[in-house]
C-alpha cells in the first residue's frame, strides 16, 4: 500500500486541560502517514480516484478548533476516527503534537496508528 501524507498541518485551537489553557489558543502540529493505492489516480489524472489531503486537512483544521480537546490523546484519537469513516482511509498514522508546549522541548505530543496496513 502507498502512503499520502501531509506533514506539520499547523494551526491554533484551544486545547489543554488546564483551566488556564482553556482561556487561550496554542499552536499544534500534525503529522498523517495513510494508507492509500495510488495506482488508479497515477494511471488516470484524475483527482477524483486520489486521496484528497486538502480535504482530509481542512476537516481535520475544523475537528480539532471546533471540538477544543483536553488531552492530545483524544484529539490524535478523533482524527483518526474521521479519516478512517470520512475518506476510507484503511490504516493511518497521526502524529498530534503540541510544540514548545514544555520549557526546553521543541515539542509534546503522541503517536497513533489505527487499522490495517496492507
Amino acid at each position: 500500500m502507498d502512503i499520502v501524507f501531509v506533514r506539520e498541518l499547523r494551526f491554533k485551537t484551544v486545547i489543554g486541560c488546564w483551566d488556564w489553557e482553556r482561556q487561550i489558543e496554542q499552536e499544534v502540529s500534525i503529522d498523517l502517514d495513510m494508507a492509500w493505492d495510488t495506482r488508479p489516480a497515477a494511471e488516470t489524472e484524475d483527482l477524483q480516484h486520489a486521496l484528497d489531503y486538502k480535504a482530509v486537512s481542512k476537516r481535520v483544521m475544523a475537528v480539532v478548533r471546533e471540538r477544543q480537546f483536553e488531552l492530545v490523546e483524544t484529539a490524535a484519537n478523533e482524527v483518526a476516527a474521521l479519516i478512517m469513516n470520512e475518506f476510507s482511509v484503511p490504516w493511518l498514522r497521526v502524529a498530534f503534537s503540541k510544540p514548545r508546549a514544555v520549557t526546553g522541548s521543541a515539542a509534546v505530543g503522541v503517536v497513533i496508528e489505527r487499522g490495517r496496513r496492507d
